[in-house]
């Protein structure tokens, strides 16, 4: 396929590209940003792409500065995560890495949501491009050696 590339600079814009992200996934969904509080990750629609990507066996880790949005405002969320315990991970960043400030979504090495900085959503998605997705990639697992267990299917959200 050809590389396709979409930026976008809204709320809507973001979201939508979130959405087609992970409905392009069928392995693995790697997703990073400081406290997913503009992910709607506990929404019903999200929620229904998320399971339906689970269901056929797919792999979610999740990277974050802070839980505490996914434990107080998403209880579809963790109940995606009770249901799922042996699909997701949850994990915080190291201190070290407080000060980074970007987000994405990475679908399969192949497809990649990122936001230039959590506090805006100004970005771009890549569909279809492994090189465009390496960096974003190599970024993760980096960032994932040195995180520290998070949330987990345990967690009450109260």
């Amino acid at each position: 396929m050809e590389k396709q590339i979409q930026p976008f600079d809204t709320r809507a814009g973001f979201q939508e590209q979130l959405r087609t992200c992970i409905s392009r996934a069928h392995l693995s969904l790697q997703l990073f940003d400081p406290d997913f509080a503009a992910w709607q990750l506990g929404s019903s629609e999200m929620d229904a792409l998320l399971r339906h990507f689970l269901s056929k066996h797919g792999k979610l880790t999740l990277l974050a500065h802070s839980n505490a949005e996914l434990e107080r405002n998403a209880p579809r969320f963790q109940r995606l995560l009770r249901d799922y315990s042996h699909a997701i991970e949850c994990r915080r960043s190291s201190p070290a890495l407080r000060l980074l400030t970007d987000s994405f979504c990475i679908a399969d090495q192949l497809h990649v949501v990122r936001r230039y900085h959590s506090d805006h959503f100004r970005g771009e998605a890549v569909y279809d491009s492994a090189t465009d997705t390496q960096v974003c990639g190599e970024r993760y697992a980096e960032m994932w050696a040195e995180s520290l267990p998070g949330l987990n299917a345990d967690t009450t959200g109260l």
